[in-house]
């Protein structure tokens, strides 16, 4: 299972192509970072709950997770051991992170376009269905039959930390194509927990729920911003899915899914600006107030929700979790038991034979079929790794082996099946990514980092000296307000580097999102053939909310053109085959949505304010030599 939160670092219009789509963004990479170095901390939670476990303080760790704690409103009270308040409190939580991803991938991300998550969707209903095959194929009946939830979940943070120590060294689409088939994960594993693992069901606290479900869902239409109210709602329907009888990560990823996901508006990114200005010039308590207002409107609840909880679930749901669940008492003869259990070797076969080949298999019979492609620079060889590794069940497979069985031996079986599935599933991880690399040459599963078109003075729009030391290599789109705001930042460099520093501008309209691009770019060309580029560059930037095909033509007039020559030229072949050379150079470069920036020849990633970009280039000139060069092959 995985936790993901959103961090935003910078903007870009994005496309919603597929060929366009999968760069990864900013929030995603905080994410990743995340939950990858929140692997470790799980590790140590593992690691302490097993010694633990088999330590001569044993009975302590036992009697600490059987401890009641209880909470008292009046009348009312809440009452439950902490092993409940972990897996029933702190694990609803979890879920409901999960659910504000989701809801946020389906909304604005990776998910909300069909013909991107084809592949992946296959891919994750293979690795579902094979595992709990396999799993059957080889449990005993009884309560283990029953138990066939343990393999089909992915730990994601475990993953995540196991494709950075054993997958290629970049890995960037790779995780994306990962991240997309755990969403599929999530959906099915908490409905299975839902469904096949809840007792008996109480129908007026589950109306209730529904009706919390209900209102929740109707905050949106009445333009409620605050997350106050979607929390305390949230937080009442955690009460009543546990009083009807349901498992409460059932309320956790419905509250999360709820909860709706928008991309920032230009309106209200341009009053947040406006407002925080204004209490840059008059810094009193009411105004700063306004302004946190106006910013916090700006983002969606989701958003902001995912970026306040999304570290506490990393760092401290899920080691506690761990630490909770994780602690079997090997000794005693139960190793050995487990070691000849079928119950065991169903689980680790399940887990690592299972989604190594269902999640292969799907992704292949889907691309061989023509339902999709694979995301560019992943290869079947990374999926089969990749599938490998999401034999790291961990989370979910723990919390349906508590759910799914109450005799404690069966349960430690069932452990150490999820226990051993970890570790064969990285070492087959790394045995995979490692044959793919020697036999088919499949290393790096990223996107293109380097210039496909070296710059060209005889066919760029250069500013600044042809020859100078430092390039700044822009793909702009003229109808998307972050590239107009990026102007600013090319000024300023201009202004402090001078003549050591040259700006490229290429081409990258995105029609799809922005309608008038394509024309605005083919005005730019047109003007360009009259000696005109970058002072039509700076109209159009200026009047983004104006380009039709009459403003083009007035703003030729404007700046002293050959009208008739100009407008010829804009509905010239040659002219719309220089926007589509630019566009196609920026798709064998790895870009996928605008605006990016090269440092000399190498993609840029990150923040593109003016001080980020003037360190990354300065320490351009300062790399050894080649360091921005593409690599010969």
């Amino acid at each position: 299972m995985k936790l993901r939160g959103k961090k935003t670092d910078n903007a870009q219009s994005q496309s919603r192509r597929s060929e366009l789509a999968a760069q990864l963004s900013a929030p995603v990479r905080a994410f990743m970072s995340t939950e990858a170095g929140s692997a470790g901390l799980l590790l140590v939670a593992v690691t302490v709950a097993l010694i633990w476990a088999n330590s001569p303080w044993s009975d302590a760790y036992t009697s600490l997770w059987h401890t009641e704690a209880s909470v008292t409103l009046g009348d009312a009270r809440l009452s439950m051991d902490l092993s409940h308040w972990v897996n029933d409190g702190l694990m609803a939580l979890f879920f409901f992170v999960i659910g504000l991803e989701v809801r946020h991938e389906v909304s604005v991300g990776s998910l909300n376009d069909r013909r991107r998550i084809v592949i992946p969707g296959l891919a994750g209903i293979g690795g579902m269905l094979v595992p709990v095959l396999l799993y059957l194929a080889i449990a005993p009946g009884g309560d283990a039959a029953r138990a066939w939830g343990v393999v089909i979940g992915t730990d994601t943070a475990f993953m995540l930390g196991a494709l950075a120590v054993v997958g290629p060294r970049f890995v960037t689409q790779l995780r994306v194509f990962l991240l997309a088939i755990t969403v599929i994960d999530d959906i099915v594993a908490v409905t299975v927990i839902g469904v096949v693992y809840s007792g008996s069901i109480n129908v007026p606290e589950l109306i209730a729920a529904l009706l919390l479900g209900v209102v929740l869902s109707a905050l949106t239409r009445f333009d409620v911003w605050r997350a106050a109210p979607y929390v305390l709602i949230v937080l009442v329907m955690w009460l009543a899915t546990l009083n009807a009888g349901l498992h409460a990560s059932i309320a956790g990823m419905l509250g999360g899914l709820l909860i709706p996901a928008r991309k920032p508006s230009r309106e209200g990114v341009e009053q947040a600006a406006r407002l925080f200005r204004a209490f840059r010039q008059s810094p009193r308590a009411d105004v700063g107030k306004t302004a946190r207002k106006g910013l916090q409107k700006a983002v969606s609840v989701n958003e902001r929700l995912q970026t306040v909880l999304h570290p506490w679930s990393s760092y401290v749901i899920v080691p506690v979790f761990a630490l909770a669940n994780a602690g079997v008492d090997l000794r005693d003869g139960v190793l050995t038991n487990a070691l000849g259990s079928s119950l065991t070797w169903a689980v680790v076969v399940g887990l690592v034979a299972g989604k190594t080949i269902g999640i292969w298999g799907g992704a292949a019979f889907g691309t061989r079929f023509g339902l999709g492609r694979l995301p560019t620079g992943v290869a079947p060889g990374h999926v089969l790794g990749g599938g490998a590794l999401s034999g790291l069940g961990f989370t979910v497979s723990l919390l349906i082996v508590q759910l799914a069985f109450d005799d404690p031996g069966v349960r430690a079986e069932a452990t150490v099946g999820v226990l051993l599935a970890a570790v064969f599933a990285t070492v087959l991880g790394w045995i995979v990514f490692h044959l793919a690399a020697v036999l088919k040459g499949q290393t790096d599963a990223d996107l293109p980092r380097y210039l496909d078109r070296p710059v060209d003075p005889e066919k760029d729009h250069i500013l600044g000296p042809p020859e100078a030391p430092l390039t700044l290599v822009e793909y702009g789109d003229f109808e998307c307000p972050f590239c107009a705001r990026a102007t600013g930042v090319t000024k300023e460099l201009r202004e402090r580097f001078g003549d050591r520093f040259r700006y490229v501008f290429r081409h990258l309209p995105l029609p799809d999102v922005h309608p008038h691009s394509e024309l605005a770019a083919r005005a730019a060309v047109a003007a360009d053939a009259q000696g005109r580029f970058w002072r039509m560059h700076d109209l159009l930037y200026q009047h983004q909310d104006e380009l039709e095909y009459e403003d083009t033509a007035g703003y030729a007039a404007e700046l002293g053109l050959d009208v008739e020559k100009f407008l010829r030229d804009l509905d010239a072949e040659e002219t719309a085959e220089r926007v589509r050379a630019d566009a196609a150079s920026a798709e064998a470069s790895g870009v996928r949505g605008a605006p990016t920036f090269f440092i000399g020849n190498r993609r840029h990633t990150g923040p593109y304010d003016a001080e980020t970009l003037a360190r990354e280039l300065e320490a351009s000139v300062d790399a050894p030599s080649g360091a921005t060069r593409a690599p010969s092959d």
